[in-house]
């Protein structure tokens, strides 16, 4: 279509460090806490299959909710490795308000509950975007091949351990392809959810959109940023 934008799909792995190739970055102590931690869901490889045999389901990285730290589990969630950590975040939180005594980028009580500026700066520092999502814009002017995952902003429900309280907190979730498949990465579920195709993963943001309190991030790479490749103007 003539003043269309074309882009070149960058791949993750050209833009990411590889898994663990910090240890001042890579998350810790997560996987021993009681109900949360990290996990790779479905097969990781191992014995070749015989002729005929099904294909082995992609290995999905999902960490699951500690403390407060949903936005670092929506960071390496969507990253599809475990890239940050609450220390990591700290740092950033000091870096963005280093004047503060009382730190606006996180709880008072130090137990995560990070806003969008820390989300950001993270994937800045990656060569990655964070993009918002007009809520006003039709879903099918979102061009998700250019998009390396999504980060939602939703209303959650508290619980005190088996208790729903009637209160509900802001929370970060993570929306990720893997394999040609979309997937729920909220860290609050017990495993990957899948949402299907392009399809699937729109009809999702339609019906939490439609909730009126949920908020969009794309992550994106600085080109597709740059060029706004990101909305389709076809």
């Amino acid at each position: 279509m003539p003043g269309a934008v074309v882009c070149a799909v960058c791949p993750v792995s050209a833009v990411l460090p590889a898994p663990h190739s910090d240890p001042r970055t890579a998350a810790q102590g997560d996987a021993g806490a009681p109900g949360s931690g990290e996990q790779r869901a479905g097969a990781e490889g191992g014995m070749s299959q015989g002729p005929g045999a099904q294909p082995s389901p992609p290995s999905v990285y999902h960490e699951r909710q500690r403390l407060e730290l949903c936005a670092i589990h929506a960071l390496n969630n969507v990253l599809q490795q475990q890239l940050f950590s609450q220390e990591a975040a700290d740092e950033i939180c000091k870096r963005l308000a280093p004047d503060s005594r009382l730190n606006p980028h996180r709880s008072l009580l130090g137990t995560g509950n990070y806003d969008v500026n820390v989300i950001m700066a993270a994937l800045q520092g990656l060569g990655l975007a964070a993009v918002w999502w007009d809520r006003r814009r039709p879903l099918s002017q979102l061009a998700l091949p250019q998009v390396l995952g999504l980060i939602l902003n939703l209303p959650s429900p508290v619980s005190l351990g088996l208790l729903t309280l009637p209160l509900r907190r802001r929370h970060w979730v993570a929306l990720r392809q893997v394999d040609g498949v979309y997937y729920n990465l909220d860290s609050k579920l017990r495993a990957p959810q899948a949402l299907g195709d392009e399809d699937g993963v729109r009809a999702f943001l339609e019906a939490s959109l439609a909730q009126g309190l949920c908020q969009v991030l794309l992550v994106v790479t600085k080109e597709v940023e740059d060029m706004g490749c990101w909305l389709r103007t076809d």
